[in-house]
């Protein structure tokens, strides 16, 4: 049987390859009805209600996001970043009403227009263990660099 970090990781790795090949409708299928997606600015146990955020997303904020990334219109992804996303130090741990903590450290790699860049962090979940596996519950993204000049995000989802 394998161990709940196991279980975790396999679907770290899996959500990043949804992101990463920009599989949008199967990314959010793997989200609860009811989530909070937070990227964090500036800090990263700021207030989302009083401060500003990168993302603050519920799950009708996430859907738009990802009608805006499909939508002919996103000239920010004209042409689509290519995305690889490294997932380590993976840490899962089993609370209350069956659900899970976990977290992992994470580098994005994005190429556009001939030019990489690299963005790091920690990522927090709270998962729901449902009849059919995982679901994210919550996500929050504290990206290193949350608190200096960030170019186009776009690609995040």
């Amino acid at each position: 049987m394998d161990s709940l970090t196991d279980q975790v990781s396999r679907f770290l790795f899996h959500e990043a390859d949804l992101m990463d090949e920009h599989r949008f409708e199967e990314w959010l299928a793997v989200w609860a009805p009811e989530i909070t997606y937070w990227v964090p600015c500036n800090a990263d146990d700021i207030d989302p209600n009083r401060q500003v955020s990168i993302i603050y997303d519920d799950r009708t904020g996430l859907e738009n996001r990802i009608a805006r990334l499909q939508s002919p219109s996103a000239h920010s992804q004209i042409p689509k970043s290519k995305l690889r996303r490294l997932i380590s130090n993976v840490v899962a741990d089993d609370i209350a009403n069956g659900d899970i903590e976990a977290s992992c450290n994470f580098i994005v790699a994005e190429s556009r227009h001939h030019r990489q860049v690299m963005f790091a962090g920690k990522a927090r979940y709270l998962f729901e263990n449902g009849a059919d596996g995982l679901l994210i519950k919550q996500k929050k993204v504290l990206l290193i660099d949350n608190d200096d000049y960030i170019n186009n995000l776009s690609f995040i989802i």
